[in-house]
């Protein structure tokens, strides 16, 4: 194929045939294309035509999205949230997705309430709070197991003495008492129970 005239912003595609590049125009393509003008119009609120190309604008208040759209600057996607959010009388709130979050000071990220320390938990007497992040779990004190006992789990003394955790002297006997044990040490043996002499 040979253009004669040449294609200044195309490519020559058959005997004085030019196909023109995006945004230019002409029997040699060395026009400049008005995509301002083209229906329907690339942008949703101001154009502007640029050498082979095109800008779009948005009316204050809003925000230009990828897509060349005008979003509201007050909206979910704009105001990134780290999970989610919701509009309510165009206001923007972000949302934090447990009662054991709550809003950061950014307004944006969501921080741990920790449940344990400011005494919104609830464990029962023989179990001690855990905090994790966006709630809190219930675990035996120190001394106690979970056990399934009588079609519902509860927590049960651990018996060290015979679970061979206790580091009384080998001159004492291991008294196992509720969450703990004690050592008391043999008939003519003194000393604490850990050490007899």
């Amino acid at each position: 194929a040979v253009c004669r005239h040449g294609c200044k912003h195309g490519e020559c595609v058959g005997p004085n045939k030019c196909k023109c590049f995006p945004g230019f125009t002409g029997k040699t393509c060395n026009q400049d294309l008005n995509e301002c003008g083209l229906k329907p119009r690339p942008c949703e609120h101001r154009c502007m035509n640029t050498h082979g190309s095109y800008k779009c604008y948005c009316l204050n208040g809003y925000m230009l999205m990828p897509d060349g759209k005008c979003a509201s600057s007050r909206t979910c996607a704009v105001v990134n949230c780290q999970y989610g959010c919701e509009e309510v009388q165009g206001e923007v709130q972000c949302l934090c997705p447990s009662g054991g979050l709550q809003l950061g000071p950014n307004g944006r990220t969501c921080v741990d309430i920790d449940e344990c320390s400011s005494g919104k938990a609830l464990c029962s007497y023989n179990r001690r709070c855990i905090n994790t992040f966006g709630s809190y779990y219930c675990k035996c004190q120190l001394g106690y197991e979970l056990k399934y006992v009588n079609g519902h789990y509860n927590c049960v003394d651990v018996n060290e003495c015979v679970a061979n955790a206790h580091k009384c002297s080998i001159h004492a006997e291991c008294l196992n008492t509720q969450g703990t044990f004690k050592c008391k040490c043999k008939q003519g043996y003194r000393g604490s129970g850990f050490d007899c002499s």
